[in-house]
């Protein structure tokens, strides 16, 4: 199907996609962009951030993070184990003020193809995306990285869906697509199943 306007979620001003072509489609017409990858692309950045550093996300790892990291006077991250890595735990003790290039096939390439449109890229924790969104007055379009299949095809994740619940539970006073009342619905459900094996 070549025409996308199927899935472009019109007439809400809150939408939930997948992936790279969650991006492609949604952002575009957005003026926020959220992008989730809990484990461990946005969960990295947070720690970051909390840090004073700043993050630099590049879709691929090699020398063209490298030549990308020059140009942006940063230090790419490079495999679990190393110094810094994509590793909250390991970013959690780098030097106050670092600038860090983050390659990620999934929440770093996603913020890459979302930056190319006009839209604010948005990452952090639920509270924070969720109050800043809600101070938007147009479209807000959360995205779910989700994981890769060895053929490089989109596997969702469950830990992203419920994040993007998480956030979009909080923005239930604006129009939500039917995709974005679905993650909530799948949040929802989850959080009343935790309630009740805590009790």
């Amino acid at each position: 199907m070549d025409d996308l306007t199927f899935f472009q979620q019109t007439g809400a001003d809150v939408r939930f996609d997948w992936g790279y072509e969650g991006v492609r489609t949604l952002a575009a017409l957005s003026d926020i962009v959220v992008i989730i990858d809990v484990l461990s692309f946005t969960t990295c950045v947070d720690v970051v951030l909390n840090r004073g550093g700043t993050v630099f996300p590049y879709p691929s790892k090699g020398k063209a993070a490298g030549e990308y990291a020059d140009q942006v006077n940063a230090i790419v991250a490079g495999k679990r184990g190393e110094p810094i890595s994509l590793s909250p735990y390991e970013l959690s003790t780098i030097p106050f003020g670092s600038r860090i290039v983050l390659p990620s096939p999934n929440g770093a390439t996603c913020s890459f193809l979302a930056r190319e449109s006009k839209a604010t890229v948005v990452l952090r924790n639920v509270s924070a995306v969720a109050s800043f969104a809600r101070q938007s007055e147009g479209v807000v379009s959360v995205i779910a990285c989700g994981e890769r299949w060895p053929d490089g095809s989109l596997r969702p994740a469950f830990e992203d869906l419920m994040a993007a619940g998480a956030i979009l539970s909080q923005l239930e006073e604006q129009r939500l697509s039917p995709e974005a009342l679905t993650a909530v619905a799948v949040f929802d459900a989850n959080e009343r199943q935790a309630s009740t094996v805590a009790c």
